[in-house]
């Protein structure tokens, strides 16, 4: 390799780190913004404007090489004479054979239906969750809401998913989509929807009691036998404006809860038996008439027995 070959590859590995710097110190800046704690978030975006430095000081390196680069070597080593090649010797072409028969092309048969990719629509708010708004607070036209990640579970002390994935296999009990979040308005109206092939499952709509930036979620938790096969879509709204979504699957047969049966009432006790020899109801007999004899002859007194 040359003096001049070295110096444009220098340039062109300079060009190539400013590149990346920048790129990697935009990225640094904008996810800084997002987080929550103080510390992190002002180191993160310092650690951005140092990557973006160091990319403009690429730029002023490329710049310095490609004017006074090899001038600069020059001083130092003398550019030696190059050789000239020696020119070889030219070979005679031969004779091309001319082709005698040239085959025709075929007919290519073209589709008689051509597939074009329909357009994905926008989501748009139904009028029936619209209807249930209470808040009346004007949501901010800059709030943003990141792409939606999912998962079974989420810890809430670290804001991390649990078994995250895009496919999801059956038996499946709740599943969460987690989100970050920036220039929210507290009061605000959102809304998060879930579907199913196009079809609202449910939804949730509340005012916005968060912060102005963070992470949040929203959670479906419903029986296993309602998640059934098929595409899954969450769509959320920052008022009547679409923000974000996030798409996952669901595959295999859901657990059909089976009706249990009411416990049959078991007959507890001794042998004894509940009724007892007597009869709950005894009969009365009527007062039979008992003959007093008195020691008048010929008058006898008809009084009635008292005893039962």
């Amino acid at each position: 390799m040359d003096i001049k070959a070295g110096i444009n590859t220098a340039m062109i590995l300079a060009a190539l780190g400013c590149i990346l710097s920048f790129w990697i110190g935009v990225n640094s800046i904008r996810s800084g913004r997002k987080l929550m704690y103080f510390r992190m978030r002002q180191g993160r975006i310092s650690y951005g404007w140092r990557m973006i430095g160091f990319s403009l000081g690429l730029v002023i390196l490329s710049v310095l090489l490609s004017r006074y680069g090899e001038s600069t070597v020059y001083r130092f080593y003398e550019p030696s004479p190059t050789p000239s090649l020696t020119p070889t010797i030219t070979l005679t072409p031969t004779i091309t054979l001319t082709p005698t028969i040239t085959l025709t092309p075929t007919i290519t048969e073209t589709p008689s239906e051509s597939t074009t990719p329909t357009m994905t629509p926008t989501p748009v708010m139904p009028s029936e969750v619209e209807s249930q708004f209470t808040s009346s607070v004007t949501p901010d036209p800059k709030s943003v809401i990141s792409p939606l990640a999912f998962g079974r579970k989420i810890d809430l002390k670290t804001y991390t998913l649990v078994d995250e994935g895009t496919v999801f296999v059956n038996p499946i009990n709740k599943i969460v989509a987690l989100f970050s979040y920036d220039k929210m308005v507290p009061g605000v109206q959102w809304t998060a929807l879930w579907l199913r092939d196009g079809e609202l499952l449910g939804y949730e709509t509340a005012p916005w009691d968060g912060t102005t930036g963070g992470m949040g979620f929203s959670e479906r938790n419903v029986s296993p036998d309602q998640w059934l096969p098929g595409n899954y879509e969450v769509q959320i709204f920052v008022g009547s404006e679409w923000k974000s979504v996030g798409r996952f699957i669901v595959e295999g047969v859901p657990n059909t809860s089976t009706p249990t049966r009411k416990p049959s009432p078991t007959i507890t006790g001794t042998a004894t038996r509940q009724l007892s020899a007597a009869p709950l109801i005894t009969q009365t007999r009527m007062p039979t008439l008992t003959e007093w004899a008195t020691k008048t002859p010929g008058v006898r007194n008809i009084l009635p027995s008292s005893t039962p």
